[in-house]
């Protein structure tokens, strides 16, 4: 074995071509037998073996930059990077993290979960770099689905200006998690077959196999000839970077050789490779949209794995039926079809459907720019993700009211992809916003109401929802819902739960058996029921509010805004997430720390005098 040699980097440098060979097939084993046993970003880390393989054989990390961009193709990496005994714990419960994180490993250049910042993050490391005189290399890893995200494509264009040096390695592997979208993804396909590109390189190589003192001028001439054919197909000489490529991401010795010569070349230079999702993985080769990141499997037997009726499919069946009664209903995603749900939708209407590739800014204006053309756009995003599009939603969206539909999923704690992608934010942000509304459903049914009612309002309006499966809802039904208004699920006699989407459930479970506890669903975060919380304040009910949300700026603090300008001031308790970011782990373990479960809502109770004993943690 030889990953067993391998503590760090540097032992790398030590092993002979066949060794690195079969180091390759280890690592691919491993993270196989790994993500059987927890889950993971399994397609996209058996893609960039080869590579993270050469780029430590070749580069020395730490001192050398190795900058991931999303950092869930780094697996390897992390195994390569002396936490190979803790590598079982991926994505587990005080085990490491599914991404590249600094405070895990000085190995790790950057913390990170969204696509498309490797290239700024490296042209500010190049620039401090340079700026302090020192000496070491930066290479920024993106692939080709996060390089159609506006900030990546803004950071070429400073880097071709200020021509820092640094190598981008371009990991082409037509994917993103859904294919990859845009005339940048058609431009890579149609440059990899050309035959001219085929022949050039098998052509270059030969010559070079055999070079001579005596042939370096014609070789010489013929590559700045090659660079003038370039010149003419390739996008990234009008940014002023030195293009390499495209060469095979999976031959090893010939990426350790092409990076060895090219390391040491002043300004920037692009290196694209081409690779497959998946590689060496049979099942993940050929499906790598459902083994991007599958749930646990067996690895000598893998089968795909029902995930159970989501909230992603309930959104997706309801807005599918939708748009068959409403013609101009129109889907926007930025690069998420499978996760949102999409892809029966995708399917039936697919004139009525858009993916704006990984580009949450231009998937909330191109909405806009839809309403204002008599569209009814619904945007299906990513709590996590709509964090990008914040100037957007105030700028092009919410100052003229323009009635944009936002499906927020997994509005809340996410589990196993940690701190990058908890969706804790969103009722924060959104409710400053004037004009935008915010509902968080039930269940399928209320979603259906809230949908159906939202497509055609005159207002922008986030339903949200969490990373949780639900009951389906019958095909067809299309309940009315009286917007504004709370819901009291059950009657109480002192108290009442104040609570929506994933903490409803502990609500009620806090509540059960006692007559003194009511709960009410608060469906509506923004416009609140001021009528039923100024009823429940002045007939004297102790209030307790509970969310999955950060507690600072959440739902708890619009009632206490809203109470305050009544002018009433009940015995109440604000339960949520507190001012710190929650890691990958277990989604309850969270909720119970936190705070928010039935165990923290009983505990609140019982410190306002209502309720009976709590049980001990």
């Amino acid at each position: 074995m030889i990953l067993s040699k391998i503590n760090q980097p540097q032992d790398l440098k030590a092993l002979s071509q066949d060794e690195l060979l079969q180091l390759a097939e280890e690592l691919r084993s491993e993270i196989i037998r790994v993500c059987a046993q927890n889950g993971g970003h399994l397609a996209s880390s058996l893609g960039a073996v080869e590579l993270i393989v050469a780029l430590h054989r070749v580069f020395d990390s730490p001192r050398d930059r190795l900058i991931f961009d999303v950092g869930h193709q780094a697996y390897a990496h992390k195994i390569l990077t002396g936490r190979k005994e803790v590598f079982h714990t991926i994505r587990q419960e005080g085990g490491i993290s599914g991404f590249t994180k600094i405070s895990e490993s000085e190995h790790d250049a950057t913390t990170v979960g969204h696509a498309s910042t490797s290239l700024a993050s490296a042209l500010g490391m190049a620039i401090a770099r340079d700026t302090l005189g020192q000496d070491y290399h930066i290479v920024g890893i993106i692939g080709d689905g996060a390089l159609t995200g506006g900030m990546a494509l803004a950071a070429l264009n400073v880097i071709g200006e200020r021509k820092p040096k640094l190598l981008i390695v371009l990991n082409d592997n037509e994917m993103s998690i859904s294919e990859n979208v845009g005339a940048l993804n058609r431009y890579f396909k149609e440059y990899q077959v050309k035959k001219w590109v085929q022949d050039t390189q098998k052509w270059g190589k030969q010559v070079l196999e055999g070079i001579s003192p005596r042939l370096f001028n014609l070789v010489d001439r013929a590559k700045e000839a090659a660079k003038l054919m370039l010149h003419q197909e390739n996008p990234f000489y009008a940014w002023g970077i030195r293009y390499v490529g495209p060469v095979d991401g999976h031959g090893l010795p010939g990426l350790i050789h092409i990076l060895e010569q090219i390391k040491a070349l002043d300004g920037p230079t692009m290196l694209h490779i081409v690779t497959k999702k998946g590689k060496g993985y049979g099942v993940a080769e050929e499906d790598p949209i459902y083994w991007h990141g599958p749930p646990g499997f067996n690895p000598q037997n893998p089968q795909k794995v029902s995930k159970g009726y989501s909230w992603s499919s309930a959104f997706g069946d309801a807005v599918t039926e939708l748009a068959f009664q409403e013609p101009r209903l129109y889907v926007i995603t930025p690069a998420m079809r499978e996760g949102s749900g999409l892809v029966r939708y995708s399917q039936t209407h697919p004139e009525r459907y858009l993916d704006t590739g990984i580009c949450e800014d231009v998937a909330a204006t191109v909405a806009a720019g839809m309403a204002l053309r008599g569209l009814k756009p619904v945007l299906a995003i990513y709590s996590t993700f709509m964090q990008r599009a914040f100037d957007q939603i105030v700028h092009d969206i919410a100052i003229e009211n323009i009635p944009v539909v936002f499906a927020v999923d997994r509005a809340g704690i996410v589990g196993g992809d940690g701190a990058t992608h908890n969706g804790v934010f969103d009722i924060a942000y959104l409710r400053t916003i004037p004009n935008v509304q915010i509902a968080a459903p039930k269940d399928a049914l209320e979603l259906r109401a809230m949908l159906k009612y939202a497509v055609n309002a005159k207002a922008p309006i986030a339903i949200r929802y969490p990373r949780d499966n639900v009951e389906k809802a019958p095909e067809g039904a299309w309940p009315e819902i009286e917007w504004g208004r709370w819901e009291v699920l059950k009657e109480g006699r002192r108290a009442y739960i104040l609570a929506f989407g994933k903490t409803l459930k502990y609500a009620l479970e806090a509540a059960q058996n006692d007559p003194e506890v009511g709960v009410i669903n608060a469906r509506f975060i923004k416009p609140l029921d001021r009528k039923m919380l100024r009823w429940l304040a002045q007939e004297g009910y102790k209030l307790v509010t509970s969310e999955d949300h950060q507690r600072m700026g959440g739902f708890g603090s619009a009632v206490l805004e809203a109470l305050n300008e009544m002018g009433l001031k009940p015995d109440i308790r604000v339960l949520g997430l507190p001012d710190v970011f929650f890691d990958h782990g277990s989604i309850p373990r969270m909720h119970r720390q936190a705070g928010i479960d039935a165990e923290g809502i009983r505990k609140a109770l019982q410190e306002m005098g209502v309720g009976g004993p709590v049980a001990q943690r």
